[in-house]
């Protein structure tokens, strides 16, 4: 195929973006390097003018003004401690089941993704939660290590994910589409990763024996009183921020608003509200809100000087051209994606690959919605593939004295169960698209 000189040249930005990233040099710095250098070089003076545009469409978009306010209720929730009641009532109603502290691991780690959306904080403080049970009650070390880490990765996934919010206006999707799709994913492959642990268990008990009679409940009734304690006000508020924004009575950015209120006011209520909790949970919220919104507003920026440079059509062009079928097409894309989650966090891939897909992606008629929480999905995959899974070095700095190696071979079980989760859900797409059009009528 032909191309021109502008659209050869945004094809070597984006090499030599990759290569740049290799440096550990600031990953939004480079963008707006290359963005800039490139852009200059295609069309001269008018980059400057694209890059005051893009950052004051990013900064003054109120949909992108949902994200702090989801990260302020996930370190309000973390600091108080709230999980650690969670952990334990499900670990009591439970405790006569062989691998019960699996599933307490699983269950507790998927509504802490629908309360934070933080996968390094879910697995950090799951780690800190199960790790002296396991050791106790002798659990396997690796099965123990992918649950934590399948479990912490959900919150990539699970509403109200900080990175749905971020995909939804590249990919040109509504975020309550988004939201209300990746609940029957989420819940999924949380009841595969509960099923294979506790039919493994079942079949092998010293993989994870029935909890030892001193750590048993006094009563059924005392531990459903503190499940009902522990998890209802939590759960009300979680659903209450979610169902907002389902029903359309809400925007993303307001539900978010009051659910980070919401999550003061449970704090003051269960006693644990501090001064310094709310100052560290302030201080890590305006740290990790003020680093994705320049990233996001610096890949913008970047794919935009791409696309006008012509090269995001170029390679839409030569993908079609190949005459690959969609599902093939499907399946290279996901690939691609499965390795750059390797070295790069989802924030470049979502806000450079993804657009650049998106000509194709269209072409091929997909349907937007599925696509993107089949790439969610991917995404959480990568996360938990060895050797670069990011999960991994969570768990091994909270438990030091956990080989990577048996943590690695742990988490290989559990990608088996995202194998399968990420089948069913290409097979059967109203796993993602039936909730939203539920919603809709």
């Amino acid at each position: 195929m032909e191309i021109s000189y502008n659209e050869l040249l945004g094809l070597i930005s984006l090499g030599a973006m990759f290569l740049l990233f290799c440096t550990g040099f600031p990953i939004s710095f480079i963008m707006i390097f290359s963005g800039l250098l490139f852009g200059y070089l295609g069309f001269g003076k008018v980059v400057f003018m694209l890059l005051t545009l893009q950052f004051d469409q990013l900064m003054t978009d109120s949909v992108m003004g949902a994200i702090p306010p989801f990260l302020l209720m996930g370190y309000l929730l973390e600091n108080a401690g709230l999980m650690d009641r969670l952990f334990r009532s499900i670990q009591m109603l439970l405790c006569r089941l062989p691998g019960s502290l699996y599933a307490a691991v699983i269950g507790t780690g998927t509504i802490f993704a629908a309360a934070t959306g933080i996968v390094g904080s879910s697995v950090n403080l799951l780690c800190v939660m199960a790790e002296p049970g396991m050791r106790r009650s002798g659990y396997n070390v690796r099965m123990g290590a992918g649950a934590i880490a399948a479990a912490g990765t959900l919150g990539i996934l699970i509403p109200p994910s900080v990175m749905l919010v971020v995909m939804g206006p590249i990919m040109g999707v509504p975020i309550t589409d988004l939201f209300a799709a990746a609940i029957i994913p989420g819940l999924l492959l949380a009841g595969i990763y509960i099923a294979y642990s506790l039919i493994r268990c079942a079949i092998q008990p010293e993989m994870g024996p029935p909890l030892p009679r001193d750590m048993w409940p006094t009563s059924i009734g005392a531990a459903l009183w503190d499940m009902v304690v522990g998890v209802l006000p939590l759960m009300i508020l979680i659903f209450s921020t979610l169902g907002c924004i389902l029903m359309g009575i809400a925007t993303p950015t307001e539900a978010a608003s009051c659910g980070a209120l919401g999550s003061l006011l449970l704090v003051i209520g269960y006693r644990r509200f501090t001064w310094t909790g709310l100052k560290e949970a302030l201080f890590k919220t305006t740290k990790l809100g003020a680093m994705i919104l320049i990233m996001i507003a610096s890949c913008n920026f970047f794919g935009a000087v791409f696309s006008r440079l012509g090269s995001a059509a170029w390679l839409s062009r030569f993908l079609l051209s190949m005459d690959i079928p969609p599902m093939a097409m499907l399946a290279l894309i996901m690939i691609i994606i499965f390795f750059l989650g390797w070295a790069m966090e989802w924030i470049p891939i979502v806000l450079i690959f993804l657009p650049l897909m998106l000509p194709t992606i269209e072409a091929m008629q997909f349907d937007k919605l599925w696509f993107c929480l089949v790439i969610a999905v991917t995404l959480q995959t990568s996360w938990l593939s060895p050797p670069v899974a990011l999960s991994a070095y969570f768990i091994k700095g909270s438990i030091p004295h956990w080989k990577l190696i048996d943590i690695y071979k742990g988490m290989f079980q559990y990608i088996g169960c995202q194998v399968v989760g990420i089948i069913l859900i290409i097979a059967f797409p109203a796993i993602v698209t039936w909730l939203p059009m539920y919603m809709k009528q």
